[in-house]
């Protein structure tokens, strides 16, 4: 939604592909109060807000369901159950999902007690007994944060050590309102409303036991939802996709924001933050994009100049064919190959290069090293 709105005032054309309710995780979250100028909101009501400032800026959003984004040469195509879409710039931004656990009373009482995310309800189970369940490091740093509002914390591990670093283990073992329950798994979530017990088997002796809780926090890890993009982007071992600080991915022209990111903190106002991030990035490549077709593509002939901007060098040869140009008062376009790789990789040219295109066609690439290099190939 936030790259939605960010890119309709930018000037595009937004296309918003949804499959379920807009808002995403959010509308699973019972109460949220940490949403900066909202002081409280439900999930949905928050989702309904973004959704209506998307649709102020007129974003066409569209339900389907996408099954794949693939590159068709130059073209990025995204397929979807109601046909095929081309676009010049996409944004993933499909979130991610948290691992369930599986047992009876789990999904009846999402936002009844059961929750996956401390940061966002911690402070609703204030002076109250809590259960997290998990034993990784999410699970034992998330239950030392549940001790501010907490009476006691339980954590609930299938084995009889925590699988989290140790010095996150010292930290929870040395808080007195943290109490390990070990080799445990939960049967079930009960509750007539909100959850008021859970009954726990122990995997060892196979004693059954109710805990009597009032929340329930489940860490057993999340899994980004790359499904339609699976291979098409670089991830991490785990499918969290990596981008740079302009929320660009591996793929030029693909961007990606939000909770499916390889990030740290995976919250709503981080993935609208992302959101604007990506849209404006987007933006800037399409303006870009429409450029280099006008300057390069569609002239009936044109000479430019290809270079890297990381390289102290080749910048400083840019530097060199922007003061000819304007000395010969002959437009000279300059590209950044770094930034636009696509173009260099179709154009088959090695940076930096003074390069001869006619009708679209690379007819002559010249490698340059020198500014006497240069000189002699605007000459």
């Amino acid at each position: 939604m936030s790259a939605a709105i960010y890119g309709r005032r930018a000037g595009l054309d937004v296309l918003l592909l949804e499959k379920g309710a807009t808002g995403g995780q959010i509308n699973i979250t019972d109460e949220i109060e940490n949403w900066p100028g909202v002081q409280h909101a439900t999930g949905p009501e928050l989702g309904d807000m973004l959704r209506d400032h998307a649709l102020k800026f007129k974003t066409e959003i569209r339900f389907c369901d996408v099954k794949k984004v693939e590159l068709r040469g130059d073209a990025k195509v995204i397929i979807t159950d109601k046909g095929d879409i081309e676009a010049e710039a996409v944004i993933l931004a499909t979130g991610a999902y948290f691992r369930r656990l599986g047992c009876p009373g789990e999904d009846s009482h999402i936002g009844q007690g059961v929750s996956y995310c401390a940061t966002c309800d911690g402070a609703f189970f204030e002076d109250l007994e809590v259960a997290v369940i998990g034993g990784g490091n999410t699970a034992v740093e998330e239950g030392a944060y549940l001790t501010k509002f907490a009476t006691k914390v339980y954590i609930i591990h299938r084995r009889d050590e925590f699988r989290a670093d140790r010095a996150a283990i010292e930290r929870a073992m040395s808080n007195p309102k943290i109490v390990p329950i070990w080799n445990s798994v939960v049967e079930s979530i009960e509750g007539n409303g909100p959850v008021d017990h859970l009954v726990l088997k122990n995997v060892k002796t196979n004693e059954v036991s109710n805990l009597e809780v009032s929340g329930v926090f489940v860490f057993v890890g999340q899994s980004p939802h790359d499904e339609c993009f699976k291979g098409l982007v670089k991830s991490s071992k785990a499918g969290w996709v990596i981008v740079n600080e302009h929320m660009e991915t591996s793929v030029e022209g693909i961007f990606a924001a939000g909770d499916v990111l390889d990030k740290h903190l995976r919250q709503v106002i981080t993935a609208a933050a992302d959101g604007a991030i990506a849209a404006m990035s987007a933006s800037a490549y399409v303006d870009e994009q429409i450029h280099l077709r006008s300057t390069l593509l569609e002239p009936e002939s044109v000479t430019a100049f290809f270079y890297s901007s990381p390289d102290a060098t080749q910048s400083h040869l840019s530097n060199e064919v922007e003061k000819l140009s304007k000395e010969k008062g002959k437009k000279i376009p300059i590209v950044d190959g770094y930034k636009n790789s696509r173009i260099v990789e179709k154009l088959k040219i090695e940076l930096p290069s003074v390069v001869e295109i006619k009708k679209g066609a690379v007819s002559k690439v010249t490698k340059v090293v020198t500014e006497a290099d240069i000189a002699k190939a605007l000459s």
